[in-house]
């Protein structure tokens, strides 16, 4: 009779350690055996070689609702699924619907639950109007965490949050236990580059990063993180594109502070001289894309131990909103939430990092980020076996490939990748299998945190 419903053989990579010839083995849809040597019997037993077996990845920025009529659940969670992202964080910046009472929460929860192929969770954010009062009401109803902008995109679906109501704010969120994170990018700042830049006449590639050079998200960063300090509220910037930037927040985090810093893959990937130049609109991304140079620091960071996340910022944005030659009229992200996973892979080898931060960044950091590790983010007995594995086999990324994507572009085609997920695992059940999804919709499932006063003991 056999022991498990599920046993995979392979290197198994985890957070602190990688076990050659090791074993995962889960039950019920849970975790339940992780060893070395000969894996135990099994309802699926796969003896996978040298091939890497990685806890799911949870992406921490995912933009499902951006644009209206365009990608949605049904489509961001096929992409997460065909890409080892077992669990998404969906922003609350819907086109149409800014996510900020428990009434929003609850619809989108509707919304999505019927569509969703991977696990999801939801921020919650506020309307500048209302100010904080329905914090702790969206709390209660479930979101992982408060997402906030110091740059204005848009006056209703992306409002700028001014310093004073950030503050109020952070204090809200503060006794939720919840964290606050923010998009980096000083509003007065950023305006007054943009309008040097369109009256020089430039409208190429350089327009973008010269509209928003470094300054201009270093100043926001102090912003977040001096409110956090005096609030007492976990302060996150959710993506900075710039060495200089883990350096703040690792100074806050010394002084006793609770300040992280989130990179996405773009940052780790593209370069402005190179891929900017190339893609023009569908390499627009706030914060910019920086010069090559950038990159290999960002990467001395995730060494060094100064990333706490890494994530994709994914919204699939139609060619029509990417390719317009004026560089600063085109809508500012890309798609990722595919190729996240091996392309940190990727680059992790190729410098000698070891695979052990992919456990961590992409999967364990996030779970307690989010206080969804008490069933996600690890490779631990009674967490949910989500899975994702890796074969030694290379590919050509090309988003238009197996029809997992809403739009058929990416700033990553092309790019050879050494390692290509072969299956994928959500709550021990397959989701994918090397060539395509086979997860229906409605297989995933909302998470919430835990409730503060089941972690802290205090009384609800």
């Amino acid at each position: 009779m056999a022991d498990f419903d599920l046993v995979l053989q392979g290197t198994v990579v985890l957070p602190e350690r990688i076990l050659e010839e090791g074993y995962v083995a889960a039950r019920n849809g849970k975790i339940a055996e992780v060893g070395i040597g000969v894996p135990p019997a099994a309802r699926q037993r796969h003896l996978l070689g040298k091939a890497l077996v990685l806890p799911g990845a949870i992406d921490a920025q995912v933009h499902s609702l951006s644009q209206k009529d365009q990608e949605d659940f049904i489509w961001s969670t096929r992409s997460a699924a065909a890409g080892g992202v077992t669990t998404i964080v969906d922003m609350p910046y819907d086109e149409g619907n800014l996510v900020c009472s428990a009434e929003a929460v609850k619809k989108k929860i509707d919304h999505a639950s019927p569509q969703a192929r991977v696990d999801f969770a939801l921020y919650g954010t506020v309307n500048p109007q209302e100010g904080a009062a329905r914090i702790r009401e969206m709390a209660d109803a479930g979101v992982a965490a408060f997402k906030f902008s110091t740059f204005g995109t848009d006056p209703k679906r992306f409002p700028r949050i001014p310093p004073a109501l950030l503050d109020e704010c952070f204090a809200a969120i503060a006794p939720t236990g919840l964290t606050a994170g923010v998009h980096n990018e000083d509003d007065e700042a950023v305006r007054t580059y943009m309008e040097k830049v369109k009256a020089s006449g430039l409208t190429d590639w350089r327009a973008h990063g010269l509209s928003r050079p470094p300054i201009t998200e270093l100043l926001a960063m102090h912003t977040i993180f001096e409110t956090g300090a005096h609030t007492g509220c976990p302060a996150h910037v959710v993506h900075c594109s710039l060495g200089r930037g883990y350096d703040i927040a690792r100074a806050y985090r010394r002084d006793g502070f609770e300040a992280t810093v989130e990179c996405c893959i773009h940052y780790l990937t593209l370069d402005e001289e190179n891929d900017v130049r190339r893609l023009g609109g569908k390499a627009k991304i706030n914060p910019p894309i920086r010069p090559r140079a950038e990159v290999e620091t960002l990467w001395r960071k995730v060494a060094e131990g100064n990333v706490w996340l890494v994530s994709t910022d994914h919204v699939s944005w139609s060619e029509n909103r990417k390719t317009n030659p004026d560089m600063l009229a085109n809508a500012s992200g890309v798609p990722g939430l595919e190729v996240m996973v091996p392309l940190f892979v990727k680059g992790a080898l190729e410098r000698g990092i070891p695979l052990t931060w992919a456990a961590k960044l992409m999967a364990e950091n996030p779970a307690k980020h989010f206080r969804l590790d008490h069933i996600k983010g690890a490779l631990t007995p009674g967490k949910d076996a989500d899975i994702v594995v890796l074969e030694p086999r290379e590919t050509v990324y090309d988003a238009a490939a197996n029809g997992n994507n809403v739009v058929g572009w990416s700033p990553y085609n092309g790019i050879r990748l050494p390692w290509t997920i072969s299956a994928v695992y959500l709550r021990g059940s397959q989701i994918t299998d090397g060539t395509k999804v086979v997860a229906e919709p409605g297989t995933g499932k909302f998470v919430r945190p835990l409730p503060r006063q089941i972690i802290s003991g205090e009384a609800a």
